[in-house]
């Protein structure tokens, strides 16, 4: 390392010093966020050496990152892209793919997901010319199950895509293995649930595509990021090519004729020996992410099971703490699984005394920050009144979430007793109007 570098090194070192937060806690004036990325002197550092070796595109980082992050998720593959949005869309566009001969996706086909959720698990369903068909999901859970999913598929059923709700894993063995008997794709947005199990087994796991969000709100922050993973090498192909730009080539950039075989190819109708940098085979898009965000990514999968850890522990605490509470639906984990859980959710009974917006406006007036559980029941919103789709039974318990429900915090940086000024502010509230 030089010596201007390790100066520079020093002095953000200090600089991160200088800027941390050594204010305690005031109840009612201190900012409780229901997320938030926790960024520490190591994360500050990486940033910074990552920029002063000017590393702006994808490159060592970005791969170092991939190998290590499908390891931890034991996949075969991961494709880092610049959003969790993205990630979900290259996911959905993988299945389109003329590379999958018959079983590609083509327009008109359906894709079973929720009605209750975040739009871009839905999107990337009708950006591909595809039909959601929504089904409605647990009060409780968040989550859907393998018998409406069962009851919804249909003869032009041909993909599931559902995210695991808040962190908690929905039935993924069951719905896999009905995928699995009905020939249907099975992509998991993981995106809320990064290290949560179900039958012991890692959510990500269990479908031949997941995704994974790396906004500051999720388990690990890259600012913005997401990733791509698959342990279907064909899959992975079309991934990446997808990715970057449709392109045949699987060269990175900066490299050349890594296959020795670069004026050696004919594909479509162009002349022989055409230069296969430069061959396109999908109609692709470029959603790279770069190498200082990767830099940021390292240091954050250092802490991924402290992170994971310190949720479990918040929600807990929370959870204990509410128990027994009139008038209030608290989160429960779907039967069989450890959730790895992103937000606590809350819903208002219907017949309460009071409404959602009363709890909610009593909560954020002292300072505790809450969210909505995403769309809610997104078939009510107007940009999906008049896509195509359709729906399975009724969408009882996603109104129910349209109106009643939302969710607080508890990422790693809450503490005890910022958690505990939850509780006793829900119990305040509940025990004035019960």
């Amino acid at each position: 390392m030089s010596d201007h570098k390790a100066l520079v090194l020093d002095a953000a070192r200090k600089y991160h010093e200088d800027q941390r937060d050594k204010e305690p806690f005031v109840p009612g004036v201190t900012e409780i966020w229901p997320s938030g990325a926790v960024l520490e002197e190591e994360d500050r550092l990486a940033l910074v050496e990552a920029a002063l070796e000017m590393r702006i595109a994808a490159g060592p980082s970005s791969r170092k990152f991939e190998s290590r992050f499908a390891r931890r998720l034991k996949r075969r593959k991961a494709h880092l892209t610049n959003s969790g949005s993205s990630a979900n869309l290259l996911a959905m566009t993988a299945f389109t793919s003329h590379l999958l001969q018959d079983r590609r996706l083509k327009p008109g086909d359906e894709v079973i997901t929720v009605a209750a959720g975040f739009p871009t698990t839905v999107n990337p369903i009708l950006q591909n010319g595809l039909v959601p068909v929504f089904v409605d999901v647990e009060l409780g859970t968040y989550n859907t199950t393998a018998d409406r999913v069962a009851r919804a598929i249909g003869p032009k059923t041909r993909a599931i895509m559902i995210a695991h709700a808040l962190g908690n894993p929905f039935e993924a063995a069951e719905i896999a293995q009905l995928a699995e008997e009905h020939d249907l794709f099975l992509i998991e947005d993981n995106c809320d649930a990064v290290g949560s199990t179900y039958d012991g087994q890692l959510t990500g796991t269990f479908g031949d595509i997941t995704t994974v969000s790396f906004y500051p709100a999720h388990h690990l922050a890259m600012g913005e990021g997401g990733c791509v993973l698959t342990s279907n090498l064909a899959l992975a192909r079309i991934v990446e090519s997808l990715r970057d730009w449709g392109r045949d080539c699987w060269c990175e950039p900066g490299e050349s004729n890594k296959c020795l075989k670069r004026f050696d190819y004919q594909m479509g109708t162009l002349p022989a020996g055409y230069d296969h940098k430069y061959i396109f085979s999908h109609v692709g898009y470029n959603l790279k992410a770069t190498d200082i965000q990767a830099a940021l990514g390292l240091t954050q999968l250092d802490k991924l099971d402290r992170f994971i850890d310190a949720r479990k522990r918040n929600w807990r605490r929370l959870r204990d703490g509410l128990d027994g509470l009139p008038h209030l639906i608290l989160p429960e984990p779907t039967r069989r699984s450890d959730p790895s859980w992103f937000g606590f959710a809350l819903t208002v009974d219907p017949e309460a005394p009071f409404r959602r917006a009363e709890l909610v406006d009593f909560l954020e007036g002292r300072k505790i920050g809450t969210r909505r559980l995403f769309a809610g029941n997104l078939t009510r919103h107007p940009a999906y009144i008049d896509q195509p789709h359709r729906v399975v039974g009724d969408l009882r318990n996603s109104d129910v979430i349209t109106e009643q429900t939302f969710w607080v915090g508890i990422y790693p940086g809450l503490t005890d007793e910022m958690t505990d000024y939850i509780v006793s502010s829900v119990k305040e509230f509940v025990a004035a109007r019960g």
